[in-house]
């Protein structure tokens, strides 16, 4: 015991101080373990509640894709809003027609977006901002809107929802336990120079595993083949969604789509895999099962 320790306390070197890692990790639990419950209460109340959540996340992801890319918002990336927020809102008030109305909606946006930017100029410009706002309209509405497709799937609806944010986020998690634990080559060094190939397969071993675990707690109508198919599927579309986001990011110099999770970053920043592994998600529950 040195001189400068009192009796019964721990020198200063054994009382490791928090770090900034470690700090950033509990910002994150916290905000997970207070979200989380909202979001699968809405969930759990059915294809109306889905369609709200999913239609306020939608605006949401667009007006991030929007701050990324275009950084001043202006009328037309309003709409490009909206039609996000409208998208999904449409799937659980009229799901028999919902793909002749995105049709309509994604026609009028694009016309509009069209003539708003001709009149509004600048002209060299205008091409590029009608891609954009259309781009991200549909990337945020329409993407997301598989959520309200799945849950309006009779009886097994909110296990669909809940199993597609289970493989998602376990990859996730596995494809970063691997690759900080075992990464060696790099995946994709351009867009995301953090990912692995180790940390992939760890990804796509715990996507699996994942699928596994759902069909043990709470998804008995899984099949072994059903597990291993989502589970190969969602590790490689996920993924692909992720360097998507930050191939958009790294375009724009921008580190995180926005601050709205404290701990998190954006709300594109967590959801960019899931958006990719919706769409699928629901093709397999709807047209292979």
């Amino acid at each position: 015991m040195t001189a400068s320790t009192a009796p019964g306390q721990l020198p200063e070197k054994a009382k490791a101080p928090m770090t900034e890692a470690n700090k950033n990790l509990l910002v994150r639990i916290v905000s997970a373990l207070v979200l989380l419950p909202g979001v699968l209460a809405l969930l759990w109340w059915g294809p109306q509640g889905a369609a709200a959540l999913v239609a306020v996340a939608a605006a949401l992801l667009a007006y991030e894709f929007y701050d990324i890319s275009l950084k001043k918002l202006d009328p037309g990336q309003w709409a490009g809003m909206a039609a996000a927020a409208v998208l999904p809102i449409l799937w659980a008030a009229y799901p028999k027609a919902y793909f002749s109305l995105v049709v309509l909606v994604v026609s009028a946006l694009l016309v509009g977006l069209h003539i708003y930017y001709l009149l509004a100029g600048p002209l060299p410009e205008a091409p590029a901002r009608v891609s954009l706002v259309f781009t991200g309209a549909l990337y945020s509405g329409l993407l997301a809107s598989f959520m309200v497709g799945l849950r309006l799937i009779p009886k097994t609806g909110f296990w669909w929802v809940l199993l597609a944010m289970v493989l998602t986020w376990i990859n996730d998690t596995g494809a970063y336990a691997a690759g900080r634990g075992f990464g060696k080559h790099k995946l994709y060094p351009k867009v995301s120079p953090g990912k692995t190939w180790e940390g992939f397969a760890g990804g796509m071993l715990s996507a699996v595993a994942g699928a596994l675990i759902s069909k043990a707690i709470f998804f008995p109508e899984l099949r072994l083949l059903d597990c291993c198919l989502l589970g190969v599927a969602t590790s490689i579309l996920g993924p692909l969604g992720d360097l998507s986001e930050s191939m958009l990011k790294r375009a724009y110099g921008v580190k995180d789509s926005g601050k709205l999770i404290p701990g998190h970053g954006g709300l594109l920043d967590r959801v960019d895999a899931l958006l990719f592994n919706l769409p699928f998600i629901y093709l397999y529950a709807v047209y292979i099962r």
